[in-house]
């Protein structure tokens, strides 16, 4: 039996979370053989910021592949760019804003799972 599974990113639609970016929940337990973690990339158009959120629940790591943007972590702002990871303990306060002219991609790893009602707009 096996132990794992492949997902591909073509096979899993977008959606516009709480915090105003687009993501694919690439791997998620309310879908895939996972139990404490999920997955998702999302996506952040030039000039866009996602909304200033925290999660109660969850960590996060933010993973930038592809672009450039300006990230707020508590009280705390920096730029990222592609190859930075962004650690994101429970209960911080954070966005992010895409100060590029592509489109800015994350990859996001929350554990517990992400879920909607772990997100607080601030």
């Amino acid at each position: 039996m096996a132990r794992g599974i492949l997902q591909s990113r073509a096979a899993v639609a977008a959606c516009i979370t709480k915090d105003g970016s687009e993501i694919r929940e690439l791997l998620h337990p309310d879908r895939d053989a996972l139990r404490h973690q999920s997955l998702a990339e999302a996506v952040v158009l030039p000039g866009v910021s996602t909304l200033l959120h925290r999660h109660q629940r969850s960590e996060e790591i933010y993973h930038i592949t592809r672009g450039q943007g300006l990230m707020t972590l508590g009280e705390s702002r920096f730029p990222v760019g592609v190859g930075d990871s962004v650690a994101i303990l429970p209960g911080t306060p954070h966005c992010i804003e895409n100060t590029g002219a592509e489109p800015l991609h994350i990859l996001c790893c929350c554990a517990p799972p992400y879920a909607h009602d772990d997100t607080e707009l601030l």
